[in-house]
């Protein structure tokens, strides 16, 4: 298993970075690149180093990092809406998208430093982090202390149902653009024609107002915030271990959390709130157990969040849909709207580490056991473990590494299904056998 999640990792580099995938995500991702810089710590920090410095090389100006930056090698055509679309170049000159993505790279760059420390790695990427943050802080924050997303691919979770409702304030435009994702994945294991309508009418009128209007769709999502909130705790160590004050960044992790608790949670979950009408958009979202993240969330909280994903989620079955399977709007496979993904099952694997073990250790196994039977898919049912999407995606490859670096291999079945079946298969020898997790 590990043999083949590092080739993965190294068929899907492209000499600075990581790609998603080869078939449908030729380009470098935000997030993507956090949670790879996760995994690749675990048998090459240097390598991890600098998919985290790569992807802060195409930072804005603002502070912003940009969801996408654009391999200028790969054609126009081959992934839609590319660069022609978002018209936009980051001061390096590279040409980026203008959305953002949760802020999730503190934590892989402390988490880089803990497998092989480095300090003037930290201090390089520091102010950035740091930007990364007063840009959220200034462009996106709300009077109620909260940052706002303003498009559901910022999300991460983007075809989540949590989104439908903000949704219908947005008028979906004529087409006019054709879709590379039918040409990799099934439509049914994909958003629909309506939903791609309005996401491309939102990312147009973002565009078209110079990446400044938020437009129709602002919402405080969950995750996003509790990212924001751990990337702050994470700062405060970051600057510690390089010198400087880290109070500013602990009463911001504290802010959040307060904020978030406030104006987020109820009934056992946080929610999203639309910031135009000032309502929570209650979703049976598993974005919604994320918070779990903050160190600093209340013990109360805590217990109804694990409550929660005990009943609503079959946490103990140790795998997490990411939608409530008893939710009407429940898809075993169609994206973000009930599959179970490794990221989201990784993140609320963290906030259950130190809190409730009993519950993380079959969770991790949960991980393993998809992978195990599937390979390492985009997406998997949560009740067959069947994958969907794309195959050999790299972030389910990467924090399987680290999944296996802290839990270990001990009581999960022996591979087998599709994993023999394909390049990439558990079996299979290669040149990156002798790698060793840290």
């Amino acid at each position: 298993m590990i043999r083949a999640a590092v080739r993965v990792l190294v068929s899907n580099w492209d000499g600075g970075y990581t790609i998603p995938s080869r078939r449908l995500y030729p380009h470098q991702w935000s997030w993507d690149s956090a949670f790879v810089a996760i995994g690749n710590a675990r048998w090459s920090p240097r390598r991890a180093r600098t998919e985290l410095l790569s992807l802060f090389g195409a930072q804005w100006y603002d502070g912003r990092v940009p969801h996408i930056v654009f391999n200028p090698a790969v054609p126009d055509g081959a992934y839609f809406p590319g660069p022609a679309f978002w018209r936009s170049r980051a001061p390096s000159g590279s040409a980026t998208s203008g959305l953002v993505q949760p802020p999730v790279h503190a934590l892989a760059a402390w988490k880089t430093h803990l497998a092989e420390p480095d300090v003037a790695f930290l201090r390089r990427i520091y102010p950035r982090l740091v930007a990364q943050q007063e840009f959220l802080r200034v462009a996106r924050r709300s009077p109620e202390g909260l940052v706002s997303i303003v498009h559901p691919w910022e999300s991460g979770m983007d075809n989540s149902p949590a989104w439908d409702l903000p949704l219908q304030a947005v008028e979906a435009g004529a087409a006019g653009f054709v879709r590379k994702d039918l040409d990799a994945v099934s439509a049914d294991e994909r958003p629909t024609d309506r939903d791609y309508e309005r996401y491309v009418a939102l990312a147009r009128a973002y565009r078209d107002s110079g990446y400044r209007d938020p437009g129709a769709f602002q919402v405080e999502d969950p995750l996003f915030n509790a990212a924001y909130g751990v990337a702050e705790s994470t700062l405060a160590g970051i600057a510690a271990e390089c010198g400087f004050d880290p109070a500013p960044h602990e009463r911001e992790a504290a802010s959040i959390t307060a904020a978030m608790v406030e104006h987020l949670y109820d009934d056992g979950l946080f929610h999203a709130r639309d910031v135009r009408t000032g309502c929570l958009v209650r979703s049976s979202s598993a974005a919604g157990l994320t918070p779990l993240l903050l160190p600093g969330l209340p013990r109360e909280i805590v217990n109804a969040l694990v409550g929660t994903a005990l009943d609503r989620f079959a946490l103990k079955d140790g795998v997490l849909p990411s939608y409530s399977p008893s939710a009407p709007e429940f898809d075993t496979a169609r994206y973000w709207r009930g599959p179970s993904w490794i990221n989201l099952a990784w993140l609320v694997w963290q906030g259950l580490k130190d809190r409730r073990p009993d519950l993380a250790a079959p969770l991790a196994e949960g991980m393993i056991a998809a992978v195990s039977g599937a390979g390492f898919r985009e997406y998997f049912d949560p009740f067959t473990l069947r994958g969907h999407g794309c195959h050999d995606f790299s972030w389910s490859a990467a924090l399987i590494l680290d999944v296996v670096a802290e839990h270990g291999l001990e009581g999960v079945p022996a591979a087998g299904g599709e994993v023999g079946e394909q390049p990439g298969g558990f079996g299979e020898a290669g040149d990156v056998g002798d790698h060793v997790l840290l």
